[in-house]
């Protein structure tokens, strides 16, 4: 491998940890690791407008966002590949039909559905729970989705990267798979029927296709590469790129991906992360997280 690497940090489990605090052993190793030279890029479900300031004022190269649907190299949009007009109108009809409150992610905003800032609340409390979150039992979809756009009348937006809706059961979700076979369908919030959320994204596209994306339009190679993740959706970029981390508070399976299991993202697991990879020496002066 050359002396320059690439690295690709998921942010939720990995850059913040489950309560969305953000370590600063993380933002110091970031910017080290760019002072000698190396590139570190968010590699998240997130979409643009869900990058909240903390996270770039730490200092990035860009942003792969939505999975894989959007590329950003120094604010420069590499790639974007959206919903189609037809699908988004298809998905929100659908969902209207079926009564399930949703939002829409775009670059340009989260847009709720009609009803979702109250009948989200006890999903939210609920997600919230489950991420040990401080003050979940009275957690708002506000404090949640902070800049989350309500009362939008037109839902079909053009440049929606992925619509998450609220499950009402987990046959909702078997529906979607049935009757949407030609989008990427998942849920999120919990395993199986424990699941919180459902979701729609754009078909044959994940994070592994948004790294080649990336590494041709920054001329790397993938030998050059390094992926930092903790979940099942960070796998196709583990398999990927030439070296893998997983978060010590992981799931199993990303673990069992992974060439090396740090500590947890609230144990300065992303620091030692690059400790170890040799991307930055041990530093002395930052404050413990």
């Amino acid at each position: 491998m050359s002396n320059s690497k690439v690295i690709f940090v998921d942010v939720d489990g990995t850059l913040v940890d489950y309560e969305g605090k953000l370590p600063e052993s993380a933002v110091a190793a970031i910017r080290k690791a760019r002072e000698n030279g190396h590139r570190v890029y968010m590699c998240t479900g997130r979409s643009r407008a869900e990058i909240y300031p903390p996270l770039w004022e730490i200092g990035l190269d860009g942003l792969i966002g939505g999975n894989g649907s959007y590329v950003e190299d120094h604010e420069e949009k590499v790639f974007h590949q959206a919903l189609t007009e037809e699908q988004i109108h298809k998905i929100v009809d659908w969902l209207h039909e079926r009564h399930l409150e949703f939002y829409v992610e775009c670059n340009s905003g989260l847009f709720a559905s009609e009803n979702f800032m109250t009948s989200g609340i006890p999903t939210v409390r609920q997600y919230s729970k489950r991420k040990h979150k401080d003050g979940a039992d009275t957690m708002t979809v506000r404090d949640a989705f902070p800049d989350m756009i309500e009362n939008e009348t037109d839902l079909y937006r053009p440049d929606a990267n992925k619509v998450s809706y609220i499950l009402s059961s987990y046959q909702d979700y078997l529906d979607a798979c049935k009757d949407f076979p030609e989008l990427k369908n998942g849920t999120w919030g919990g395993k199986g029927e424990e699941a919180l959320f459902g979701d729609f994204g754009v078909p044959d596209i994940d994070k592994a296709v948004a790294i080649n994306t990336l590494l041709e339009h920054i001329g790397h190679d993938l030998e050059d590469t390094i992926a930092v993740g903790d979940a099942k959706v960070d796998i196709p970029m583990f398999e990927l790129c030439n070296a893998s981390v997983c978060m010590g508070s992981g799931g199993d399976e990303a673990k069992a991906a992974a060439d090396f299991v740090t500590t947890d993202v609230d144990d300065d697991g992303l620091y030692n992360a690059f400790v170890h990879f040799g991307l930055i020496d041990p530093i002395e002066t930052y404050e413990k997280a």
